[in-house]
């Protein structure tokens, strides 16, 4: 099973779009975390489970939070800043608790990582726009094999950024 993840595209269209096609048919889920600043029905956001991030005023009607069973995976979406990430994820932790998540996405500080603490997988995809902390534009995958789950980051041209690549044991 693979989920592909991105955040942050500040009005990238065509970029989602390319990403979108790259990946369409070995993707059981897309995910976007928010700050799109498309509008809710934008034909780029088709296709992706989408939240409401703090610069997407063209799009007051999106849910600021998804809870996702993909597969046989509970992924817990948001974008962030109402759970000031940019300071801790201790917010961001209570509520992924609560929803029964196994997989907790965001974005807001566009900085990709991913990391496992007390049964939950963190993914922040880092921005397709402007990241920060590293140059590679970055979007996420996340891939279960077995109990293994790789979570590997590509940049825009689809090539996969290797120091950001995690393995994980699903429990």
């Amino acid at each position: 099973m693979k989920v592909l993840i991105v955040s942050d595209s500040h009005g990238y269209k065509k970029e989602l779009e390319m990403i979108k096609d790259r990946h369409r048919g070995e993707v059981e889920a897309m995910i976007h975390c928010g700050d799109s600043e498309l509008t809710a029905d934008s034909r780029e956001l088709k296709d992706f489970i989408t939240v409401q991030g703090n610069m997407d005023y063209a799009a007051p009607d999106l849910p600021t939070e998804a809870i996702e069973l993909i597969g046989d995976t509970c992924f817990y979406v948001t974008h962030g800043h109402l759970y000031n990430v940019k300071m801790s994820l201790v917010s961001l932790t209570y509520r992924g608790e609560e929803t029964g998540a196994k997989v907790i996405c965001y974005g807001h500080s566009h900085t990709a990582h991913s990391f496992e603490k007390n049964g939950h997988i963190y993914i922040n995809p880092g921005s397709i726009r402007m990241p920060r902390e590293r140059f590679e534009k970055t979007y996420a995958i996340f891939e279960v094999e077995g109990s293994t789950v790789n979570v590997y980051f590509l940049d825009l041209e689809g090539k996969e950024v290797e120091d950001l690549r995690s393995e994980f044991q699903l429990s």
